[in-house]
């Protein structure tokens, strides 16, 4: 039975939804992290350790979300994280996620591993949809895509940075996936005691003639799909990206242009001097490096280094004072990737559009009795860092 939306009232309440939805190879594959999940496990207490520091009597009542992100001003700080095969959970995920972000003005970033391809999602939310780009080993296969995501309409593309090789997730191997589903006792019987999902992701579209999910931004005659995940060399992420390479990206597109997977002062000076126009900090979700620092400790130094571009911040936020945090650090806005895939699988459209308005909801009661009325004026000595103290 599809859980009462209504009854879910905070962050941990759509994630216990989405687990059971879900099954585990599913679940586990969006909401854990990597190797021994240290970064997951840090990244969190970094940001539990910022207490906001409150100014009293300030006569404050409404609150202003709005940003101004690539030179646009957004009405609120959000934007969806790119994350691969959201489709999966539910059929049209990216589209649903897409169409529901818009209705709160929230930009989404479609991943490159998507399950719905890029014009059916810009199709589902116009003018509201960056892209995510992994490099491809065939640079030439790389550059055709690119110009079917102009063709598409899309203004903004982020390149992750951060995946040169393959990161160590173990429960991935355990549970029978890499990006589709690998047949092992195990798994069968996963899927097979989740007949929700099962009919939904799997048979119905088998039924509908729709055919085996597949990953549609991949040339045709090389596509893998969630059953047969195995890719061709040339389109398999390219290990040896170079700055000669994001160099090259400046030059080709000619929209915003955005690196994400930036952690040290040194890449994000490189990036301004090139002509990049944004960067997200961000640890993969904690998904790649498991020794990577917090974003929240270094995110300040970045910010420093940053100059005229913009600056996004993601990983690991699951309520109002993680995202009201990041700002107060230097962030122009941030980056929510697991919280709409939670919503996703609690309820479609209707879940992502309620617990992104529950995560908006969360930052203006934060801004309220922390005495600030617009993003503009958080500042870093709103935040108390009580390392050791606790």
């Amino acid at each position: 039975m599809a859980p009462d939306l209504s009854s879910l009232l905070e962050a941990e309440d759509f994630r216990t939804a989405a687990r059971r939805y879900l099954p585990r190879v599913l679940f586990e594959y969006m909401d854990r992290g990597s190797e021994r999940e240290t970064a997951l496990r840090l990244g969190r207490a970094a940001l539990d350790r910022l207490r906001i520091v409150p100014s009293v009597l300030t006569g404050s009542n409404d609150c202003d979300l709005s940003c101004n992100v690539l030179g646009k001003t957004l009405p609120t700080p959000l934007i969806v994280a790119p994350t691969a095969i959201a489709g999966m959970i539910r059929p049209g995920g990216e589209a649903r996620i897409a169409s529901a972000a818009a209705r709160l003005g929230v930009p989404v970033c479609l991943a490159t591993q998507s399950i719905v391809p890029i014009e059916t999602v810009a199709r589902a939310a116009p003018g509201n949809v960056w892209f995510q780009l992994y490099v491809w080993q065939d640079r030439k296969r790389t550059l055709d895509l690119l110009e079917r995501v102009k063709a598409a309409g899309v203004e903004t593309l982020v390149v992750t940075v951060d995946t040169s090789v393959q990161p160590l997730r173990h429960y991935n191997r355990r549970n029978g996936f890499s990006m589709g589903f690998r047949a092992t006792p195990r798994s069968v019987l996963d899927i097979a005691s989740h007949p929700r999902w099962a009919w939904n992701a799997l048979l119905r579209p088998l039924v509908q003639g729709r055919g085996i999910p597949d990953f549609p931004h991949y040339p045709e005659y090389l596509r893998p799909n969630v059953l047969r995940p195995r890719q061709d060399p040339s389109v398999r992420l390219a290990r040896d990206v170079t700055w000669q390479d994001i160099e090259h990206l400046r030059v080709v597109w000619k929209g915003k242009l955005v690196l994400k997977g930036i952690l040290s002062p040194e890449d994000v000076t490189r990036a301004r001097r090139i002509g990049i126009d944004g960067v997200v900090v961000s640890t993969h979700g904690a998904r790649n490096l498991d020794s990577a620092p917090a974003v929240a400790d270094v995110l300040p130094s970045l910010t420093d280094e940053a100059g005229n571009m913009t600056v996004i911040a993601d990983s690991g936020i699951r309520q109002g004072s993680d995202v009201f945090k990041l700002l107060a650090l230097g962030a122009d806005a941030v980056m929510v990737g697991r919280l709409p895939l939670y919503g996703l699988a609690a309820g479609g459209a209707e879940g992502v559009e309620r617990i992104l308005s529950m995560l908006l909801d969360e930052l203006r009661v934060t801004m309220g009795l922390s005495g600030q009325t617009a993003l503009s004026e958080l500042e870093l000595n709103s935040l108390l860092n009580v390392r050791g103290q606790e």
